[in-house]
């Protein structure tokens, strides 16, 4: 008879736990409001992906090609230089260039960022 009375205890308590959660999530999802809409965002979502890209793509072709191009007909064709010197200078222009890339991204994410916030003041 006491196993009976535990069973259906713990099964009145689970049943009660389950309502209790059930009423617990409902209200915190009214309470967090409505889901934000991100559908209206997908013309700046899709043009930051696309900087991203250019840039990163910029980012891998234009050192490696300046690396490569600069050693081979800047510094040992045209100046005539060793191979071991032209390796260190190839090498300057190549960071050089990292360094072109970089601030060029810095300058487009912030001015299209501050060209969405102000498109947004304006709403």
């Amino acid at each position: 008879m006491l196993t009976v009375t535990l069973k259906a205890s713990a099964v009145r308590s689970s049943c009660t736990l389950t309502a209790v959660m059930e009423k617990l999530d409902k209200t915190a999802l009214n309470a967090a409001g409505p889901l934000p809409d991100f559908r209206q965002n997908d013309g700046s979502l899709v043009s930051t992906l696309k900087t991203l890209l250019f840039f990163t793509a910029l980012m891998i072709i234009l050192p490696i090609g300046l690396y490569f191009a600069s050693k081979v007909y800047v510094f040992e064709a045209s100046f005539g230089m060793s191979n071991r010197d032209s390796y260190f200078y190839a090498a300057i222009v190549a960071v050089v260039a990292v360094h072109v890339v970089l601030a060029m991204f810095v300058y487009v994410a912030w001015n299209e960022g501050s060209r969405q916030w102000r498109e947004g003041k304006q709403d």
